[in-house]
């Protein structure tokens, strides 16, 4: 007897179109072939899950998609003349043992997919909102990473009323400023618009004598079950909280009248601080186990700082790469997860803490090791770490691809990984000086964030 079929759902996109972009040649001379080592930045993140963005794009209801999708792929041939190393391959050195490399071969490109939406799937207001939504309905619109140690790939799904261009990126190739840095160039060149300046490439920037820090991390390296830190479920979401200019600013009037009544030094809150520290409290006094310890337990923050800047002698910004280091600090689980003034100031606190020691991340090789043992000491904890992707510094409502800006951006790899995402608000390009925070929970922890969130914003202002 035959087994019983199963009666599968279809499939949410169906793929139409998958080219490989290649750079773009001047004068009809191919790039030659190079290979950039991997500094100690980069090695730590090897075996990290990609970074998947998704920008969501309005489109006129005549627009002309055929046209659009011809025009993406010829800017982007034309963005990665410049940024030809996202084109390469990651792969261990020839005749080494831990020697990694990424390696750019003449003939290497970008896959870029064409996809469609299911037609019994959302439409572009149900996919682009800030509301909570499936993230199965939005994972699809980020494309795959090939295997092979590829490290960039794109999609373009059409949707019932826009247009999802979906970004996978290995962090190990480079951080988050460096991949939307390209993101700009490719927006520039489907704009005309004078684009930023070319990547510097030269991996000898990032000082390590004798290689003593990349042999260190490259021995610390985490597995890639450590990396990837949250199963997903059925009823995983994501949605995205947007704190106005004016929410900010209360957060740091409320954080400096509490230190002043406690007789404590206010601590520096600037706008990220507070948009950091406001998020983790709520994050927090949402757990479902939030009230029930002992008041000794400590939790932790870890976000990216970039150390450009801060080396020495200071890389350039235009540098493709990673240059990023982590700051983290803790705060005790309850005091953290207190409504109102007593939340905001421990959690702000602790925010400003974490940056003015990673100010300090860099000045020795001491200090950068030290990273390894302070991510061991919150793992030991137990009691868990809200790490952050994204920066409102890449100022991706920017991104203009020839169609105008994106209504909506999300960093839907958030929901592997558990990390708060956080943007520019999409104000903030007419002075609105806002930020966005993007969170994945499953249905009742997401129910919770959201009361905690709002009962937060109306403390703000009451």
């Amino acid at each position: 007897m035959a087994p019983a079929q199963q009666h599968l759902p279809p499939p949410i996109i169906s793929v139409l179109d998958t080219t490989l972009v290649r750079p773009s040649v001047t004068a009809g001379a191919a790039l030659p072939e190079s290979s950039l080592p991997l500094t100690f930045f980069d090695v730590l993140w090897l075996t990290s899950p990609p970074v998947e963005r998704v920008f969501f794009y309005r489109l006129a209801a005549d627009a002309d998609v055929a046209t659009i999708l011809s025009n993406l792929k010829a800017s982007l041939s034309q963005a990665l003349h410049a940024y030809y190393p996202l084109a390469g391959h990651l792969r261990l050195k020839h005749g080494t043992a831990d020697r990694y490399e990424l390696h750019y071969h003449p003939g290497d490109g970008v896959t870029f997919t064409v996809a469609e939406y299911s037609n019994e799937g959302a439409d572009f207001d149900e996919l682009a909102t800030d509301e909570p939504k499936k993230v199965a309905k939005i994972a699809p619109l980020a494309p795959t990473l090939p295997e092979g140690g590829v490290v960039l790939a794109l999609q373009a799904t059409v949707l019932r009323g826009g247009l999802a261009i979906g970004m996978a990126v290995h962090h190990a190739a480079c951080d988050g400023a460096s991949s939307t840095r390209f993101l700009h160039a490719w927006s520039a060149a489907s704009t005309a618009a004078n684009g930023p300046p070319p990547p510097v490439t030269d991996r000898a920037l990032v000082h390590d004598p004798r290689s003593r820090l990349y042999d260190f991390f490259v021995k610390a390296m985490p597995t890639a079950d450590q990396m990837e830190r949250v199963k997903l479920s059925d009823d995983q979401l994501f949605a995205t909280f947007t704190l106005s200019k004016e929410d900010i600013q209360r957060v740091k009037d409320v954080v400096a009248a509490e230190a002043a009544r406690r007789g404590a030094a206010p601590p520096r809150c600037s706008s990220l601080v507070a948009t950091f520290g406001f998020s983790w409290s709520c994050y927090q006094r949402a757990k479902d186990n939030a009230g029930s310890n002992s008041g000794e337990r400590r939790t932790y923050l870890c976000f990216p700082v970039d150390h450009r800047s801060r080396m020495k002698p200071p890389v350039p910004d235009e540098y493709l790469g990673n240059c990023v280091g982590a700051a983290m600090h803790a705060a005790p689980e309850d005091q953290l997860a207190a409504a109102g003034a007593d939340g905001l100031f421990v959690a702000c606190t602790a925010v400003a803490a974490a940056i003015e020691e990673a100010v300090g991340g860099v000045r020795s090789p001491e200090t950068i090791e030290s990273w390894i043992e302070r991510f061991k000491e919150a793992a030991v904890a137990g009691t868990g770490m809200l790490t952050v992707a994204g920066s409102p510094r890449f100022r991706v409502y920017e991104v203009d691809l020839g169609f105008g800006r994106p209504a909506k951006v999300d960093i839907v790899s958030v929901a592997r990984t558990g990390a708060m995402a956080v943007a520019e608000g999409r104000s903030s390009g007419g002075g609105g000086g806002g930020m966005e925070v993007g969170i994945s929970l499953r249905a009742a922890g997401m129910q919770r964030f959201q009361k905690c969130f709002e009962d937060a914003i109306a403390f703000l202002h009451h």
